[in-house]
């Protein structure tokens, strides 16, 4: 009762001062205690939809109060001088700029070729920290000179105005001189003429440009007078209707990538958002939890990857933990429409014997479901989430989750957060994605269960970002401003879900040029090593010759497609201006015999394979011309998609 009146009394104070409103100047306030309709189009934040924020957290202490078990509380460093920064590089793989091993950087040398200026930037400010503060410690390993890792770029700094440059990869490499005079090499995907992006942009206001990096459209935004004019700021709290553009080369998501790509994306994505919040002027501060001893076993409280490798035993392959699969299906059998779905808590004490009878008898097979009433299910699934000994959301992000609210433009939020996506854990990924879908299929039905975007927002914020192992103390001081803004987040998070879940095709190039790069390097070693063994080389150079006439037969204009599960196993075909891969997939699918298993449309896709990419599916509407000029030696394989 004590903690409930002490809230109630805050609450009240903060209403009376407008702080923890996201909208301060409301026309018609509601007396305390008055009803009212939950159901109108209310797309916007106001006091009345914070309230089921404050119930929510209400219904968390009151559950935690119920559950006496003491848990061990994460604790979170903090980390000494140049201590982040070191973190930070390792975790972006150019640990090899520093320290004892800070001479085999020429995979690193590859890597920062391929960045644009701001990443650089953003690279170059963290390497003078952890020089300065080995320099300090008096660890005087070989300590790179900052200007020599990026002697190409020497002062182009400030003068190239173009966030044109990796973005923009046709590999034939022009050493032209750059608009600084500096002599590096200039790429471009598509397009000759380097164009500074805002002039070019004929991007409108709700399309995401991923073509271009975002710190370098928030620089030009930045040193343009756009930039002043259109600055929405945390009042304005209808969401904009945001969309993608098309992409001619195909629209790349997460999961369409081979792991080798996959962490090429996660460094690149850890510095294009340290660069972005570097240039917002927002601090991107990764945190670390120091380890603690967890529970290896059971439901609760379990970490994500020994919960999912449980589970595997029982379902291999399974990516999402089974527990949260049966409690949204559990959900939704009930029906989506039951009014007050996710807001109304189940019975606290039920929800405790609940509990204990799931890790009894979850893996047996022998839990009664029926037993568990819709809002009981709902309660255990918010339960699942905060239980977790590292927040969903990561120790490490969660704080640049929460951050993203203080982004200047909603547009920036959004980009900041489709690259914090790409930075979680698979796990945490793909657990996250079936949280954030089922979340939508709830307020698809909001005409009748009452629940609006802004509501389920409220009601989930609490459960993804008030994590218990950050110690109360700093919770309960910024609760009032983070409740605002945490709650705006996961707005976002569900309302552009499918947007977040792309990889960005500035990252895609970025990777393009990286692996064009390495192979030219493999190349010139390979070809010394060839010269060595000059018996060898000849006598390999002639079965190579024998061994390739299948080149030659294919024309110009026409690519090979393999599909090695099909009945047609190969085809040739003509590329022309508007064939796209569901094109191919289907002209293959057509081809049908009887003694083939039968696979349907939705189960096979076109892979572009090698050349300047490991693997990549392809989107239907990939347009295979376009394509074929970004990635020429590639080869074009359909085949089910891995799950």
């Amino acid at each position: 009762g004590g903690f409930q009146s002490k809230r109630k009394q805050d609450r009240n104070k903060y209403r009376r001062s407008g702080q923890y409103t996201m909208n301060h100047d409301h026309s018609k306030k509601t007396p305390d205690g008055a009803s009212f309709d939950r159901s109108g189009s209310q797309d916007s934040l106001d006091e009345l939809s914070m309230d089921d924020y404050w119930k929510e957290l209400e219904n968390i202490h009151e559950t935690r109060g119920n559950n006496h078990e003491e848990r061990v509380s994460l604790v979170v460093k903090e980390p000494d001088e140049g201590e982040l920064e070191e973190e930070w590089l390792k975790e972006a793989g150019l640990s090899n700029l520093f320290g004892e091993s800070s001479g085999d950087s020429l995979e690193s040398v590859v890597f920062l070729s391929t960045l644009t200026r701001t990443q650089k930037a953003a690279v170059e400010k963290r390497v003078e920290t952890v020089t300065q503060t080995m320099r300090k410690r008096n660890k005087q390993h070989q300590i790179p000179d900052v200007r020599d890792i990026f002697r190409l770029q020497n002062d182009s700094k400030g003068k190239v105005c173009d966030g044109s440059e990796p973005s923009t990869v046709r590999t034939n490499e022009n050493k032209n001189e750059t608009q600084d005079g500096t002599k590096g090499l200039k790429f471009s995907l598509g397009t000759d003429e380097q164009k500074s992006p805002l002039e070019d942009m004929p991007f409108a206001d709700t399309d995401i440009n991923l073509e271009i990096s975002f710190a370098e459209q928030a620089t030009n935004l930045k040193d343009s007078s756009v930039g002043k004019m259109c600055k929405g700021g945390g009042g304005d709290t209808l969401l904009p209707n945001f969309r993608l553009p098309k992409d001619k080369t195909g629209t790349t998501k997460i999961g369409d990538l081979a792991p080798q790509d996959m962490k090429k994306v996660y460094s690149l994505a850890l510095i294009e958002l340290t660069a972005l919040y570097d240039i917002l002027g927002t601090e991107f501060k990764q945190q670390k939890a120091v380890k603690i001893k967890t529970k290896d076993s059971g439901l609760f409280g379990v970490p994500l990857p020994v919960l999912l490798e449980q589970d595997q035993k029982k379902v291999p392959g399974t990516k999402i933990p089974l527990k949260s699969q049966k409690l949204i299906s559990q959900i939704e059998e009930a029906t989506l429409e039951t009014e007050g779905l996710l807001r109304i808590p189940g019975v606290a004490t039920r929800i405790k014997s609940l509990c204990q009878e799931l890790e009894a008898k979850f893996y047996e097979g022998t839990f009664n479901w029926e037993n568990v009433k819709q809002h009981d299910a709902a309660s255990l699934l918010k339960l699942f989430i905060r239980e977790l000994p590292q927040p969903l959301l990561t120790v490490e992000y969660l704080k640049a989750f929460q951050d993203v609210q203080s982004l200047p433009m909603k547009k920036q939020q959004l980009q900041a957060l489709n690259l914090l996506v790409l930075l979680l854990p698979e796990a945490n990924r793909d657990t996250l994605k079936v949280l954030l879908e089922f979340l939508q299929r709830v307020i698809d039905h909001r005409d009748k269960n009452k629940m609006t975007l802004n509501n389920v927002a409220m009601v989930m914020a609490p459960n993804l970002f008030t994590f218990h192992g950050f110690g109360s103390k700093t919770i309960e001081q910024s609760e009032f401003v983070m409740a605002a803004g945490t709650a705006n987040v996961m707005r976002f998070m569900i309302q552009y879900q499918k947007l977040l879940w792309t990889i960005p095709k500035f990252i895609v190039n970025q990777v393009r040029k990286q692996n064009t790069e390495s192979q030219k390097k493999e190349k010139k070693d390979k070809a010394m090593k060839k010269l060595l063994k000059k018996m060898a080389y000849d006598r390999e150079k002639h079965e190579k010759q024998e061994k390739t006439p299948n080149d030659a037969d294919v024309p110009q204009g026409v690519i090979r497609v393999q599909a090695p599960h099909l009945s047609k196993v190969s085809m040739a075909i003509q590329l022309t201006e508007d064939l796209k891969a569901g094109d191919i997939v289907a002209r293959f699918l057509s081809q049908k015999s009887g003694n083939v298993q039968t696979l349907k449309k939705e189960e096979v896709f076109l892979y572009e394979i090698g050349g300047n990419i490991g693997e990549r599916c392809l989107d239907d509407e990939t347009y295979m011309k376009d394509l074929y000029q970004l990635n020429p030696n590639a080869e074009w394989v359909i085949k089910p998609k891995q799950s």
